[in-house]
């Protein structure tokens, strides 16, 4: 007995030592931690779902493992506005302060963007950079007219108006990026009391906001401490990258274009079904781009123009003026594509870069589709001369179906009604309609077969 209990107790002895020792080390490890950690997301293109959503997760994300802020670095056109208010209320909402920086220089806050810099705790922008331009547009590229341009008007300065009151920032400048469509750069929008700091790289903008007061959505007021912070980078998916990417202006615009070349392809030559297939596609992806970015009508209108002058200069060949016209309404078409005035636009090396490929595509590609499908081929002179079998319901006057080298063709047979099941023979072919006559075992062939227009089925 005696031997159990020192043995008991030696294995308690043992037992607090092992927690002892995992007590020590983890306040040691406690002691040795790095500093604050401060998440860094970025917003870069447009303001769409798969942003709302990869931003608004990793703010929620942030507050429950109770990092010390969330640092947003954006350079966006704008976007949808149901996504834009989803990143908003998240930023007003959190319990840590939010940082917006737009950055690098060249970046911009325009649109859909500077609600959201005016939503988050600190708002700051790098030199040369620059925000606004907020006026809501239509479908048309222009403004909204009526009573109904009045009420998303009133309702945007608004919603502007009361992010700027939030944290304390002058209300007026910030209604002018939707009333009068204002854009500033980052020092007028320091000097004006827009945004909180003007610095030149994310490091300084740290050491700036370390120790400062800074106002939550809520009205609480924290004390950040950024002074050797660990960022904790967080990109977006690779699959959802892979959409966001789709619903880039350039991207858009090569879909769109591209998708209505091969549409057109398809219905020149409809055997190229999976050209077809490939044109749905790029039309969709690009009419759901299309949705979210500043579209002009008038844009669309001359790249579908351009589409149509290039057909028909294929349809009717001479001195290549509809050609000429159709590279002329492409440029045109890409260039007023969208509203310039928020800084989204077509870029000129892409714009220059589909105008040659669409003079190449259709000035070659399409020509040659087109001249393969009407001239014979080597199959199609062998087909005359063939015997083959009328189908069920026959062959008449009028026309009827035969197999003729595992194929199936339309046939006429002018010499009289051919049953079905009986032989045929081919003596002509004009299109893809076969001229045929009864096979039987007193008929003499033929020896005027004409070779009627090649083609392929």
């Amino acid at each position: 007995m005696r031997g159990r209990a020192a043995s008991r107790i030696a294995r308690l002895a043992l037992g607090a030592s092992i927690v002892s020792v995992g007590v020590f080390a983890q306040a040691a490890a406690h002691a040795q931690a790095p500093g604050p950690v401060i998440v860094s997301i970025t917003l870069d293109g447009v303001v769409d779902p798969f942003t709302a959503d990869y931003i608004t997760s990793n703010v929620a994300r942030a507050q429950s493992e109770g990092a010390e802020a969330v640092l947003l670095t954006m350079d966006t056109p704008g976007g949808l506005g149901s996504s834009m208010d989803e990143i908003s209320q998240s930023f007003l909402g959190s319990t840590i302060p939010v940082i917006a920086y737009v950055a690098p220089s060249g970046a911009r806050a325009a649109s859909a963007g500077a609600f959201i810099l005016m939503s988050a705790p600190v708002a700051a922008m790098a030199p040369g950079t620059n925000v606004g331009a907020s006026t809501p547009i239509g479908v048309s590229g222009g403004d909204i007219g009526g009573t109904l341009g009045e009420k998303v008007t009133n309702d945007a300065t608004a919603k502007i108006r009361s992010y700027a009151q939030t944290y304390g920032r002058n209300e007026d400048v910030a209604a002018s990026f939707v009333t009068d469509a204002a854009s500033i750069t980052a020092d007028e929008a320091l000097h004006d009391g827009v945004i909180d700091y003007v610095s030149p790289s994310v490091q300084d903008l740290l050491a700036q906001v370390d120790g400062t007061q800074v106002r939550l959505g809520s009205g609480h007021e924290v004390t950040l401490h950024t002074a050797g912070a660990q960022l904790q980078d967080e990109q977006m998916g690779a699959f959802v990258g892979f959409l966001h990417t789709l619903f880039d202006p350039n991207l858009a615009f090569i879909f769109f274009w591209l998708g209505l070349g091969l549409l057109i392809l398809f219905l020149i030559v409809p055997h190229h079904f999976y050209a077809g297939l490939l044109g749905i596609a790029m039309l969709v992806a690009a009419i759901v781009s299309f949705g979210i970015l500043p579209v002009k009508v008038i844009g669309v209108v001359l790249l579908v123009a351009s589409v149509v002058c290039f057909v028909i200069e294929l349809k009717a060949p001479g001195l290549g003026i509809w050609g000429i016209l159709g590279l002329v309404f492409l440029l045109l078409g890409g260039w007023f594509l969208y509203d310039r005035a928020g800084g989204v636009e077509v870029s000129p090396w892409v714009l220059a870069g589909v105008a040659a490929f669409a003079a190449l595509f259709f000035g070659v590609v399409v020509a040659a589709a087109v001249k393969m499908r009407n001239a014979p081929s080597a199959w199609t002179r062998t087909v005359i001369g063939q015997e083959g079998v009328a189908l069920a319901a026959g062959v008449g006057a009028k026309g009827g179906i035969v197999r003729v080298s595992a194929e199936e063709w339309r046939a006429v047979s002018p010499s009289g009604p051919i049953p079905g099941g009986a032989k045929v023979k081919v003596l002509a072919r004009e299109g893809l309609v076969l001229t045929v006559e009864p096979v039987t075992d007193e008929a003499v062939p033929s020896t005027d077969v004409s070779t009627g227009q090649g083609g392929t089925n």
